[in-house]
């Protein structure tokens, strides 16, 4: 019975008359309380192009692919964060509330191998279209980390990302190809496919970090910096297995026939 409440399992089991703190403990021993993931629905045409794209690229190196994403984290952080445990006789600690979690900022950041490419900010009040998303990659990746690497890696790299419209347009696409980012250089993409994307896993690990315990921050800048100094501590091993993830990503969505795996 996932999500059920611990009266719905006891009466399921025909048990009555346990106080809900007897429930709860005796749960614990067994299971653990979580939410349901959202995740975008995936209709038949969704789970046959998963297939696809696993068949096209079931034998490719993934050392040499850079998997990149955006994340947004707010000051208050995502809802239902801040619970845990408090002692006996002890007050819950306040927590600000603010209309959309007190405003945030916009992270983009690479995983390929063992290393991590930024994280790199975009700067407030930008909207993300095909040009400002195009010169937002010029002034951060292209130029503080790309232009460094040799020609050989250059010419075996292949740049993942998703299907966002600033990321898939027209204008975005040509823009990379002149970077000589095209063809098999710039992976496909399936629809509705966060679950593919082993950098979802790296955004999970600087989250709890930066939130844990229910921490709040009052300004952009200094929510920020607790993503710059989280993304620090991830060392080059959790890169590489998340990275090395991939070909077991790939296996299960043969296995489920195109439908969602665990992340």
């Amino acid at each position: 019975m996932p999500l059920a409440t611990s009266l719905a399992i006891f009466q399921s089991c025909n048990i009555t008359g346990v106080p809900k703190s007897t429930r709860c403990a005796i749960l614990r021993d067994m299971a653990k309380v979580r939410k349901a993931e959202r995740r975008p629905p995936l209709n038949k045409t969704h789970k046959l192009k998963r297939q696809d794209w696993v068949k096209k690229y079931l034998k490719t190196d993934f050392s040499k692919v850079l998997w990149t994403d955006e994340m947004r984290v707010t000051l208050d952080g995502p809802d239902g964060w801040a619970r845990g445990w408090i002692g006996k006789g002890q007050r819950a600690p306040v927590r600000l509330r603010r209309q959309q979690g007190g405003g945030g900022v916009l992270v983009w950041a690479g995983i390929i191998k063992d290393e991590l490419v930024g994280p790199f900010r975009v700067e407030d009040g930008v909207k993300l279209n095909s040009q400002s998303y195009c010169q937002f990659l010029e002034d951060t990746f292209f130029k503080q980390w790309y232009r460094k690497k040799s020609a050989s890696f250059k010419k075996n790299m292949i740049f993942m990302q998703d299907n966002a419209p600033s990321h898939a347009s027209k204008y975005s696409t040509a823009w990379l190809a002149r970077k000589d980012i095209k063809e098999e250089k710039l992976m496909t993409w399936p629809p509705c496919s966060p679950d593919l994307n082993p950098i979802e896993n790296l955004w999970s690990i600087i989250k709890c970090e930066i939130y844990k315990e229910g921490k709040q921050y009052t300004s952009l800048n200094s929510v920020w910096e607790a993503v710059v100094a989280a993304a620090r501590n991830v060392d080059g091993e959790q890169i590489k297995t998340l990275t090395e993830s991939m070909d077991g990503r790939l296996l299960s969505v043969l296995a489920k026939k195109g439908g969602y795996i665990g992340r």
